[in-house]
């Protein structure tokens, strides 16, 4: 499980350097700029989240047929899979273009303002990328089931190289670039300035990086699979849908698609609710809030993230074991599983709670107000973090055995029920502003780990969707 896991964490670590880097070049133009990938995160992210749920079908699929000892079926649900989501990608590219600037202003943003304007050039953009973001993620979940973590990672290492080295030059330009800066090279960043005169996307330069690395990656993903070179071999006819495997993606990959993206819904509601705080309470900036949430959230992701990544080789794990017929090590796999996330998440509570104000000005240098409240943000989440890694490590256990339903409910009660109301009472009845918001967000935490654990005792979700018991996943 651990050799399995340990890329799949890598992995994440890596997709948080993407987002880490957008931010801190990002952070170089000033606050508003912030802001805007704060207002943006929101609906990319529960435009992947919908797609990418499918993914997770994909995962479970090709892990339980491999258990099984189906190769040949093995190849047919992954390229009935890749299709399936590729073409829900064309959607979501089309719709989400057209409603962007519809969409911004519910979350927070004011048409018309600086921050809306920003918003709107960086999330049209990475719509325009959306298939070969799906794309990625697809490839990825295919060979995670298949028990091969180490290519998609190595992938994924080099999508983050250029995705870096293409930021402070796409965002700044070539002008006084701090990158020229540091390697002594201004000279050069003058010469290629004046022969060029560029200044950089600014905001949007973040997006095209992105973009572009992201199909470079997949580009190279496609041809493995094409080429049957990672052990998968999937033929082009074999993309066309069939009703069947199709019926099986959406009953498997349906509650991870709504259990992802009515969890992306909730964070752009709760980007709206710490919009209000920061106008609720007295002498804050909305903007100034929203950018300490933003950079929050993005620190928030190296833990998360990590954990992500054990949870889905969990997954695999459990997949194949149930597959195989062996729910007793499917088990101790998410017992080892969730031990090892609690151990380490413990070192990471203290470092955030001990250097949460220097953790948040290194991104956003010279902005007081906005370090002040992210590091408040991961002082009082930071203690929550173990049972946060927990909780994704629990319900990664459902998914990999195809009870997706289970954790699809696990989620939207950690967010719907558990987060949102509790965030709301604190901001609206008792007048705490952002900070009720930390606090609603650490009781969910919480409470959710203490809910899944529980529920997985009762041992409900040990049965397997492929044909040993040829039977659907348990609705428990």
């Amino acid at each position: 499980m651990l050799v399995l896991s340990l890329p799949i964490v890598l992995s994440q670590l890596m997709q948080v350097a993407y987002n880490l880097a957008d931010t801190f070049w990002v952070g170089r133009i000033g606050s508003e700029a912030v802001s805007a990938l704060s207002f943006s995160w929101p609906l990319v992210f529960l435009m992947i989240s919908f797609g990418g749920g499918f993914t997770v079908a994909g995962t479970v699929l090709v892990a339980q047929n491999k258990g099984a000892g189906n190769h040949d079926e093995v190849n047919h649900v992954a390229a009935q899979t890749l299709g399936f989501v590729i073409l829900l990608s064309a959607g979501f590219a089309a719709l989400g273009y057209l409603l962007t600037p519809t969409l911004l202003p519910l979350i927070g943003t004011t048409p018309g303002t600086t921050v809306h304007e920003l918003s709107v050039e960086y999330t049209r953009t990475i719509f325009l990328g959306v298939a070969f973001m799906f794309g990625f993620f697809m490839f990825q979940a295919l060979l995670r089931g298949w028990g091969d973590t180490k290519t998609p990672m190595y992938l994924m290492a080099f999508g983050v190289v250029v995705n870096v080295v293409l930021d402070p030059f796409l965002i700044l330009g070539f002008d006084a670039n701090p990158v020229f800066g540091v390697l002594g090279l201004e000279s050069l960043g003058a010469s290629l300035f004046a022969a060029t005169g560029f200044a950089g996307f600014g905001v949007q330069g973040a997006a095209v990086a992105t973009v572009f690395s992201r199909a470079l990656g997949a580009s190279v993903g496609f041809a493995l699979l094409f080429s049957g070179r990672v052990g998968i071999d999937i033929s082009p006819a074999d993309l066309l849908p069939e009703r069947e495997t199709v019926e099986k993606i959406v009953r498997i990959g349906a509650p991870s698609s709504v259990e992802q993206s009515t969890r992306a819904l909730g964070v752009t509601v709760l980007t709206a609710l710490v919009a209000y705080a920061g106008t609720a309470a007295a002498g804050v900036d909305t903007a100034t809030v929203v950018a300490a949430f933003g950079i929050g959230n993005r620190l928030n992701s190296l833990v998360f993230l990590p954990a992500i990544g054990l949870a889905q080789g969990t997954s695999t794990v459990v997949g194949q074991n149930l597959g195989a017929g062996q729910s007793d090590r499917a088990e101790r796999a998410v017992h080892v599983s969730a031990g090892v996330i609690a151990a380490v998440l413990v070192f990471v509570s203290a470092a955030a709670y001990l250097f949460a104000e220097p953790i948040v000005a290194a991104f956003i240098p010279g902005e007081e107000a906005v370090i002040a409240i992210g590091a408040d943000y991961l002082r009082i989440i930071g203690p929550t973090f173990l049972f946060l890694g927990v909780f994704n490590v629990v319900n990664g256990g459902f998914r990999g055995s195809g009870s997706t339903r289970t954790a699809m409910a696990f989620s939207l009660v950690s967010l719907w029920v558990l987060r949102l109301p509790v965030s709301y009472v604190l901001v609206e009845f008792l007048s705490m502003g952002p900070t009720g918001v930390w606090y609603g967000i650490a009781v969910s935490n919480v409470a959710a780990a203490v809910l899944a654990a529980a529920w997985f005792t009762r041992g409900t979700w040990k049965s397997s969707v492929v044909e040993r018991g040829a039977h659907a996943p348990a609705d428990d």
